[in-house]
């Protein structure tokens, strides 16, 4: 039986809609499941692509896994939440890594209240540290500036 996706090249895998389909290939090995759990992420509910996605996030090819994660931070844009296990999954990938867009999409998209504690704690330090690098370029901008009029003068 075929399934009409092109598993070999994963063009037509953005447009996979079948969770079914997906646990298959899983069995089969296939190599293109990062990209089909995006299609996932987009024509399916939460619900259904979830468990798919964190699947998908332990593949060993990191590109593939790259692709898992970028599928959970489109979840959080299409769905503003996500589930339970994939803010587990992003929480134990943590942020300066693979998963830091994904964190950064769910921060965005998902209403603050709405978000677990380890993602509120993450908002409040990421907007600090934001905020600290740019008073840091502005203090360099600054620094720079005065010792360039400062060479002038002389």
């Amino acid at each position: 039986m075929t399934s009409g996706y092109d598993w070999d090249s994963g063009e037509s895998l953005i447009r996979i809609d079948d969770p079914a389909e997906v646990d298959d290939a899983f069995e089969r090995g296939e190599g293109k499941l990062g990209t089909a759990v995006i299609g996932l992420a987009f024509n399916c509910s939460l619900e259904e692509a979830s468990p798919r996605i964190v699947r998908a996030m332990q593949l060993l090819d990191p590109a593939q896994r790259g692709f898992a994660f970028t599928a959970a931070g489109a979840a959080a844009r299409l769905n503003g939440t996500l589930t339970p296990e994939l803010y587990a999954a992003l929480r134990a990938e943590g942020p300066g890594g693979i998963a830091d867009n994904a964190i950064r999409d769910t921060l965005t998209f998902v209403p603050f209240g709405q978000l677990p504690p380890w993602f509120k704690w993450q908002t409040v330090r990421m907007r600090v540290l934001d905020k600290l690098e740019y008073l840091w370029t502005r203090s360099k901008d600054a620094v720079g500036d005065t010792w360039r009029w400062l060479r002038r003068r002389r």
